[in-house]
């Protein structure tokens, strides 16, 4: 609507905040505003209240990591309350995404709920919001539903740069967690035999500029564009991506596992700021964790553990322990193949400036793997 406002903060030359931060407001006239900073949305998101955003999920983790970790230090009674609320507001938003009845005092409960707990988070990202927009990455299932739940609907969209970006979102009125909506109209979508996602239509690209062979291998004679993402329909026509076809892993016993849902997970830690699963031509699963080196502060305050830098933190025994059991929690139900069973520590955050994050913060798995491949070799050998 001409009365939206939009907050930009993205790169303009990523076609993700090109297409839906910028031409998308621009045809429907809304007003948009530019963060002074990456590190200033948190500080914009209350000054410009904006009814729309577009981001990463990274800023969402961010955000899901901050409010967890100052409820975890919390009083007991705080906390309880804050549990009690997502309960409610989980089972109340699931039932609106199914477009299913709510039983009457569901809704009561979840109105409590709102006034209680709710309306504090709503107020930290500007109280005026209508829904944010998620992509560039997979965002996970569960801070989708934390938010959903909240109150803050985060609608994930998925597309290419080479398809225009969109070839699926979610809607205001038909949406899903944990996937990225029904098929944009106009696009058509089939599946190779090996899952991978195959788009055909105006929205692909003529071609790679002066890189012919890189575009026949992109684009097949009749006009399918290889994404190179896996995925599936679901029961109600909403495409759901597994992970990036290059990214799948294939164990020494042949087990194929799709590493991203499973570093979603992990990242639902409070304590793991960001993670990679590695096990490719491997017996088993592993990953390089990077710390959240903020509420590891405080988790060692508390236990009246000592360290003076970051080196020190990830050499003590304590904070292993305490890792191993945060991602044996986190990962609960995944089979027996794809559960993480060793782990090393980074040597500091992955950044755009070390090169390991793309500019929409994506980590670069290549580069990650080749800095940490002696450390990877002696995490398996031991």
């Amino acid at each position: 609507y001409d009365t939206d406002v939009f907050l930009s903060f993205l790169p303009l030359s990523h076609i993700f905040e090109r297409m839906a931060g910028h031409y998308l407001s621009c045809y429907h006239s809304c007003t948009v505003a530019y963060a002074e900073s990456i590190d200033a949305v948190a500080q914009n998101l209350t000054e410009i209240k904006p009814t729309l955003m577009v981001s990463v999920p990274r800023l969402y983790e961010k955000i899901f990591a901050r409010v967890i970790d100052m409820i975890e230090s919390g009083p007991p009674l705080k906390r309880k309350i804050f549990y009690w609320a997502v309960g409610v507001g989980k089972a109340y938003i699931n039932l609106v995404m199914e477009h299913k009845s709510v039983p009457g005092l569901l809704s009561l409960k979840q109105k409590l709920a709102h006034k209680l707990v709710f309306h504090k988070l709503q107020d930290r990202v500007g109280g005026r919001t209508r829904f944010f927009v998620s992509g560039g990455a997979p965002l996970s299932a569960d801070i989708a539903e934390f938010f959903g739940a909240a109150g803050i609907k985060i609608l994930e969209g998925y597309g290419l740069t080479e398809t225009s970006p969109v070839i699926a979102v979610n809607l205001e009125d038909n949406y899903r967690f944990g996937t990225v909506g029904p098929i944009v109209p106009g696009v058509e979508v089939k599946f190779a035999e090996d899952g991978e996602i195959l788009t055909r239509g105006d929205h692909v690209m003529v071609g790679y500029f002066k890189k012919e062979e890189e575009t026949k291998e992109a684009i097949d004679d009749e006009g399918w564009f290889y994404t190179g993402d896996i995925g599936e329909l679901d029961d109600r026509k909403m495409l759901k991506i597994t992970d990036r076809k290059k990214n799948i892993i294939v164990t020494s016993g042949g087990k194929n596992i799709a590493p991203q849902p499973i570093e979603n997970m992990l990242i639902t830690s409070q304590y793991i700021e960001q993670a990679l699963v590695i096990g490719d031509k491997r017996k088993f699963c592993s990953a390089i964790i990077v710390p959240s080196e903020e509420n590891m502060k405080s988790w060692a305050k508390e236990m009246k553990i000592e360290f003076s830098n970051y080196s020190e933190m990830i050499a003590l025994s304590e904070i292993n322990k305490l890792i191993q059991s945060e991602i044996e929690k986190v990962t609960i139900g995944l089979a027996s193949y794809e559960t993480i069973k060793n782990f090393i520590f980074a040597k500091g955050p992955f950044t755009i400036e070390t090169g390991e994050l793309t500019p929409s913060l994506k980590i670069k798995r290549n580069i990650v793997e080749k800095n940490y491949a002696s450390d990877i070799d002696k995490m398996y050998a031991a």
